[in-house]
């Protein structure tokens, strides 16, 4: 079944402007994966008081990783957006349960909202999907 609904054409701009908010929120989530693969002590300290066993945090870490790769790869980046989204909605639900404050409980979203965000400004098949304006 076709949609009858069109997008503009995404501007150059806009497709620049995707790339480099993805890029950032890429290399942001490698260095944290990274970070927990290699049980870099301060993490292993911040994940340990987060409630999470010191055998679970390379796990976490692998998991974060897989999920960043599939996201950076422009042909599965929807995918990984969406398993991002799953994993960050974790980071959410972890954070609000031991009570954190109202910035380090939103500091998820806001990379969840910056992955999204890459993906729709440089794919013109996601504005087609979410139309923010008629």
């Amino acid at each position: 079944m076709q949609s009858t609904t069109q997008a503009a054409p995404v501007s150059m701009k806009a497709v620049w402007t995707g790339r480099v908010i993805s890029g950032l929120a890429v290399l942001f989530l490698l260095f944290d994966g990274v970070t927990k693969v290699m049980k870099v002590a301060p993490v292993m300290q911040a994940s340990a008081q987060l409630g999470f066993p010191v055998s679970l945090i390379v796990v976490i870490g692998a998991v974060l990783l897989i999920c960043t790769v599939i996201y950076a790869i422009p042909g599965t980046s929807v995918l990984g957006a969406i398993l991002l989204t799953g994993y960050l909605g974790g980071a959410v639900a972890t954070q609000a349960r031991i009570g954190n404050p109202l910035f380090e409980t939103l500091f998820p979203v806001i990379f969840g909202v910056l992955v999204w965000a890459g993906i729709f400004l440089r794919d013109n098949r996601l504005r087609t999907l979410i139309p923010l304006r008629k």
